[in-house]
C-alpha cells in the first residue's frame, strides 16, 4: 500500500536512535544530532572500526550526553541495530553498497530509516526500498543535505512565488575534485575508488538532482521519465595513479569511469534536466543548481539571478542579488534561534536538514523526502551506467510511485510558498 502524505505515521516524541557507520560522515551526522535541544536519545552506535566508535563516544561525552552502547563488528553488529526492539530510528552512514540492504533490514525490523546518499545502486534495490517501506509503513528518508542549502531553498521560493515564471529546464551537478580522497589508504579511500574500476556513469547524482527535483515537484505532479547518458574518456585517475608511491594498490588498478559524465533527463511534462558528475578534474566545486524559467533564471556557484523585468541579458548586480536572496530566504534558515552557518556542517545545511527531519518524526508530519524520492534520485546511478554501456541509448526510468505522482500532494516544505517578508 502506497505511503500517504495525508495519513502520516504516528509521532514519536522521544526518538531512540541507532547509528550504523561512524566514519567521517557518520560522526558528522552525530554532531548535528547532538546539537538538537531535545527529542532524541542516541542509544546504539555500530561500526567495524574500533577507533571510529571511540571517536563517536568521545563526541557524546563532550556533549554531556549519556553514553551509547557500542557495537563493534561487521554484519552481526549492524544487523543487531536493525533488529533492536528498543529503537525507533536507524541512521545509516556506511559505504554505498550497504545502504539498501541495511535500510531494508531496518524497516523490516519496524524502524524508520535515515539513509545517506545514494540510497541504492541497482534498480532492484530501489524497488526493494519502495516495497519494504510500503509493506512496513516505515519511512525511508534520504539524507540529501543539499536540498536544505540556503541558496537552494531561496531558489525554491523564487520558483514557488512565480518569480521565474514557468520552469522548463534545470541544470545540476556534482563537481568536486576528490582525487586525493580516492587514493587515501583509510576512510573513504578504502571503498569509494572501487566503483571507478568497475562501472562508467554518474556515480553520485543526488547532490545536484535533489534540489532541482524539489523545484520541479517531481513525484508530485511530474516525474523523471527518460535518461540519456554519455561519458568522456577516463584519463585523470590513471594519470594521478602514476604519481602514487610504490606499493600503493592504485598504481596497478584500471579505471573505467569517464572523467566527466553528462546525463540528460526528460520528465513526463517534457521538462529537461542536465545532470553532470566529475570528481577527478581540476576545477572548482559546483552543483550548478540552475533553474531556467520563462521570466527569469537562477544559478548557483556563485549565486546569479537574471529577470526579464531587470533586463535578462545580464545578471543582477551584487547589491540587487543580495536583496533578492534576503527576500526569498527560507524560514528554515531565517527563523532558527542560532545561525545555522555557525553551528552546522556543510555551511549549515546539515543542521537544518537534521533538525527538520527529526521534527517531522516527532510531530507526526510526513517527511519532506520519502522513499519514492530516494528511489527515483538514486536510480540515475544504475540507469546512467546502462545508457553509457549501450552507446548512450535512452533508457526509461521506472515509476516508483506506480502512477501516484499524478495525484500526490507536494511534500517538500509545503509551507514554503514564497518570500519570507
Amino acid at each position: 500500500m502506497k505511503l500517504d502524505p495525508e495519513h502520516p505515521a504516528p509521532p514519536v516524541e522521544e526518538i531512540r536512535i541507532g547509528m550504523i557507520g561512524l566514519g567521517g560522515r557518520g560522526r558528522s551526522l552525530l554532531r548535528e544530532l547532538l546539537k538538537l535541544p531535545e527529542g532524541v536519545e542516541i542509544c546504539v552506535l555500530a561500526d567495524p572500526d574500533e577507533a571510529a566508535l571511540d571517536q563517536a563516544a568521545d563526541l557524546m561525552r563532550e556533549a554531556l550526553r549519556p553514553p551509547a552502547e557500542l557495537r563493534l563488528g561487521q554484519e552481526p553488529a549492524w544487523m543487531s541495530v536493525c533488529q533492536d526492539p528498543g529503537l525507533d530510528l536507524v541512521i545509516i552512514a556506511s559505504p554505498w553498497h550497504l545502504h539498501a540492504t541495511q535500510a531494508v533490514t531496518a524497516m523490516s525490523g519496524r524502524k524508520h530509516v535515515f539513509v545517506e546518499v545514494p540510497a541504492a545502486l541497482t534498480i532492484e534495490e530501489c524497488w526493494d526500498l519502495v516495497n519494504t517501506s510500503e509493506q512496513t509503513s516505515r519511512y525511508c528518508i534520504l539524507l540529501e543535505n543539499c536540498c536544505f542549502g540556503r541558496s537552494e531553498l531561496a531558489g525554491l521560493n523564487m520558483v514557488r512565488s512565480g518569480l521565474l515564471g514557468q520552469i522548463t529546464h534545470t541544470e545540476c551537478a556534482y563537481i568536486h575534485d576528490l582525487r586525493e580522497v580516492l587514493f587515501r589508504s583509510s576512510g573513504e579511500g578504502l571503498w569509494r575508488r572501487g566503483p571507478h574500476t568497475r562501472v562508467d556513469g554518474n556515480l553520485y547524482p543526488t547532490h545536484g538532482l535533489g534540489p532541482v527535483a524539489t523545484c520541479l515537484d517531481l513525484n508530485h505532479g511530474d516525474r523523471i521519465e527518460r535518461i540519456v547518458s554519455m561519458s568522456s574518456p577516463e584519463a585523470a585517475l590513471s594519470e594521478a595513479a602514476r604519481d602514487l608511491p610504490e606499493g600503493h594498490p592504485g598504481r596497478t588498478e584500471k579505471f573505467v569511469t569517464g572523467d566527466v559524465n553528462t546525463s540528460l533527463l526528460r520528465t513526463e511534462l517534457g521538462r529537461s534536466i542536465l545532470v553532470q558528475h566529475d570528481v577527478v578534474s581540476p576545477r572548482p566545486y559546483s552543483r550548478i543548481n540552475g533553474l531556467v524559467g520563462t521570466r527569469g533564471s537562477f544559478f548557483g556557484f556563485p549565486d546569479r539571478l537574471a529577470l526579464d523585468e531587470h533586463g535578462a541579458h545580464e545578471w543582477l548586480s551584487e547589491k540587487e542579488l543580495k536583496k533578492m536572496l534576503k527576500k526569498y530566504d527560507s524560514r528554515l534558515w531565517s527563523e532558527q534561534d542560532e545561525d545555522p552557518e555557525s553551528i552546522g556542517g556543510h555551511g549549515g545545511m546539515d543542521y537544518v536538514m537534521m533538525a527538520r527531519l527529526i521534527d517531522c518524526l516527532r510531530t507526526g508530519r510526513y517527511p519532506d523526502i520519502d522513499v519514492y524520492d530516494a528511489a527515483a534520485w538514486s536510480s540515475i546511478y544504475p540507469l546512467s551506467i546502462d545508457s553509457v554501456n549501450y552507446g548512450s541509448q535512452p533508457h526509461s526510468v521506472p515509476d516508483f510511485t506506480r502512477g501516484w505522482w499524478k495525484r500526490t500532494p507536494r511534500i517538500f516544505l509545503p509551507e514554503e510558498i514564497g518570500p519570507t517578508t
